[in-house]
């Protein structure tokens, strides 16, 4: 960062001040109260202290006489050279405590957010913070004789340098040696915190192991209880497993039967369906357009005109035959032999009964022969009733034929011709060429009416009167039922393909109940031991607490005292290494300067790791002396050369300004002018601004600023003032 144009408004001696740098060396020169260092705190708190920041310190910022509402104001134009190029900005600041207001501009961006600003600037300038900037780029004209009498104070910048934190090490370690003082002290008048706590606890411990003893029965009691109490939990919890597992077994037993009779019900609907399906397509497909008992009127029409053709056809065909007149034989009768019988049977039956109720066996002998006479005379009226039947057919056979005989041959053709057209008629309602194709019509359709009947007849069987249009959907419902029946079974495990599990579980389950009893009945007996015994327990349980107490504090105390043990160690390594590097880097860079500075004349520069001592070989002795030991300017040129060092580490690749209030007053003219040398050649990297009150640094200056001191003179110095509050 390179800073173009300062502006400056009540802020100590410079009301309004407007002044231009060089981005290489600047020198502002001017007398004593002309403000230089004023220039210098303005750049440091403008760069890096919080606009919204109040206190004494601000407020003793402020020019004297400005007006009531006049606060520090402070105004940087910069720019910043970067790899990718230049970039200029602006920076505005007005402290006015937490009513403090920012601008910077950069990039074409505004930023009014102080933190915001802030981060943005510690990007910029490389430095974290103010108390940094001053520590490494912003020298007043005492610090650097300061910074040699103070080896702390050395360190601690060092250790900032490298590490990039605002203070160093120097006091953290006291307060850890403090602490562990604190911590490890063994008197009698006043013990440490360790001691405390092992004393505590050792008391503490003497009481428990008292109070153990008395409750080592207890204990064991307790432990008794426990494991009752465990048993019973153990037993409950098996219980409920098993009356778990006995209502799954059930569950599937119940699945089981629902999934057969579903199936069962499946089968029979699916055979319905398909019994259905045939007894449709039977009916759907008869052979005839006749019902069956209509076609089977019909056809036996046709075969008794088809008998009777076929005998008036005989007849026609045949000689004429005489009628021939024979005598009429009389019917045969049988009725008085029927009755004779049934006299004779009763008679000898009646006989017999009395002869063997008399005891006459005469009596028995008669009515035997007269009921055998009777059953004689039955056998001949029956023979006698068949003959009569026959008779009476051969006598109507007679008739007709007598009958046929007497009708002439005209009336035989006449019914001849009817008959056949009657049977045509017959064979052309049924569409059959003939009678046997009548007849073989008429057993395909008794055949397929028998099949629908035994269809009709088994679907009945199946479903009975249940409606034919519902059976697919009864099918597909008991359909479904299996599948759900049967991811239930699946769902319900391995108890559900095994057989006889309910049985087995609940063996199981009237077994875990009685255990289960025995269980609460030993946690019964426990629980009456613990209650019943007279150990107070909550005293050894008190004593135990403070004792456990006593134990995690003295446990934190201990571990406390390893980590702060170990914090001091490890900040002692971290010093060490980062002082190593620091000095390694600081030796290098002090070498180039110093020499540069004293004209050759010391060129070898060692920095102790450990003490921060700065030694340089003196020509002279040929050995190597304390940089303490030196006159007082080469004491300046050393520590000088020492923060031109720590400023190139700790800004790397970033350029802040770097402020010098006359740190060269010690040197003579000579080193004076190697010093500005120095300074001339660092602005090639980083600007400069030199604040002095001597006029020989002009000629190396880029620009120089010149200031004017106060005129104002007190023309009352004889009188005494009187006093009063001097206004701001």
């Amino acid at each position: 960062m390179r800073i173009t144009r300062l502006r400056l408004r009540d802020l100590k001696v410079h009301r309004d001040l407007d002044v231009e740098l060089a981005p290489g060396l600047t020198v502002v020169r001017g007398p004593n109260e002309a403000g230089k260092t004023t220039i210098q705190r303005a750049l440091e708190v403008a760069l890096f202290r919080r606009v919204t920041a109040g206190g004494a310190e601000i407020e003793g910022l402020r020019s004297w006489g400005a007006a009531e509402d006049g606060r520090p104001w402070v105004a940087i134009d910069f720019v910043q050279e970067d790899p990718d190029g230049t970039r200029t900005g602006h920076l505005e600041k007005d402290f006015r405590g937490a009513k403090g207001v920012v601008k910077l501009e950069l990039d074409g961006e505004t930023i009014t957010d102080p933190a915001r600003a802030d981060e943005v600037l510690a990007d910029l300038t490389g430095i974290p913070g103010e108390k940094f900037y001053r520590s490494t780029a912003s020298i007043h004209h005492h610090e650097v004789f300061d910074l040699a009498r103070d080896e702390g104070a050395l360190r601690d910048r060092l250790q900032a340098s490298i590490s990039g934190a605002d203070r160093g090490t120097s006091v953290a370690k006291r307060r850890l040696d403090r602490a562990l003082r604190e911590l490890q002290a063994r008197g009698e008048r006043n013990p440490g915190r360790l001691r405390v706590a092992e004393e505590a606890v050792a008391r503490a411990d003497a009481t428990v192991a008292q109070g153990e003893a008395q409750l080592a029965q207890l204990e064991r009691d307790r432990d008794a209880l426990v494991v009752a109490r465990e048993r019973r939990a153990a037993a409950e919890h098996a219980l409920v497993e098993r009356r778990a597992l006995l209502e799954k077994a059930r569950q599937a037993e119940r699945l089981g039967a629902e999934r057969l009779a579903a199936q069962e019900r499946f089968e029979r609907y699916r055979q319905a369906v398909a019994v259905a399906a045939r007894v449709a397509e039977l009916e759907g497909s008869h052979p005839s357009s006749n019902p069956l008992p209509v076609l089977r009127q019909i056809v036996e029409r046709i075969r008794a005109l088809d008998r009777e053709v076929v005998g008036l056809r005989a007849q026609l065909e045949g000689e004429p035959v005489s009628v021939d007149y024979e005598v009429v034989i009389p019917e045969p009768r049988y009725r008085p032999f029927a009755w004779l019988a049934l006299l004779l049977a009763a008679g000898g039956v009646a006989a017999v009964a009395v002869g063997v109720v008399a005891g006459v066996t005469a009596a028995i002998a008669a009515g035997a022969a007269a009921a055998g006479v009777g059953l004689l005379l039955a056998l001949v009226a029956r023979a006698r009733r068949r003959a009569a039947f026959d008779f009476r057919r051969q006598k109507e056979l007679r008739e007709e034929e007598i009958a046929r005989r007497l009708r002439g041959r005209s009336q035989l053709a006449d019914d001849l011709r009817r008959r056949e057209a009657d049977v045509a008629a017959q064979l052309g309602t049924l569409a059959v060429p003939d009678p046997p194709a009548a007849e073989d019509l008429l057993a395909r359709e008794d055949a397929h009416v028998q099949a629908i009947e035994r269809a009709a007849a088994q679907l009945d069987g199946l479903v009975g009167k249940e409606p034919v249009e519902t059976l697919p959907m009864i099918r597909d419902a008991a359909a479904l039922a299996i599948e759900q029946k049967t991811a239930a079974l699946e769902a319900l495990g391995p108890i559900a393909k095994e057989p006889r599990a309910r049985e087995r579980l609940e063996v199981e389950v009237r077994d875990q109940e009685a255990a289960l009893e025995r269980a609460r009945d030993d946690e019964a007996g426990a629980r009456a031991r613990v209650e019943q015994s007279p150990v107070d327990a909550e005293k050894v349980a008190g004593e135990a607490e403070r004792l456990v107490a006593w134990r995690e504090q003295l446990a934190s105390l201990q571990r406390r005292q390893r980590v702060y043990q170990k914090a001091f160690e490890a900040i002692g390594r971290a010093e060490s290494s980062t002082m190593r590097t620091a000095t390694r880097y600081l030796e290098k860079r002090m070498r180039a300067d110093l020499a540069r500075l004293t004209a050759g004349r010391y060129r070898r520069v060692d920095v102790d790791d450990a003490t921060l001592d700065i030694r340089v070989f003196a020509p002279e002795r040929g050995d190597w002396v304390r940089l303490d030991d030196l006159s007082q300017g080469t004491l300046d040129l050393g520590y000088l050369a020492a923060r031109l060092g720590i400023v190139r580490l700790v800004t790397q690749d970033r350029r802040p300004p770097l402020v010098f209030d006359d740190p060269f007053v010690t040197f003579d003219d000579e080193r004076a002018a190697r010093a500005i040398a120095l300074l001339r050649e660092l602005a090639s990297d980083f600007q400069v601004v030199y604040l002095t009150t001597f006029d020989r640094y002009d000629g190396a200056a880029d620009r120089v600023v010149e200031l004017r001191g106060p005129t104002a003179a007190d023309d009352g110095a004889d009188e005494e003032p009187e006093p009063a509050t001097p206004a701001r």
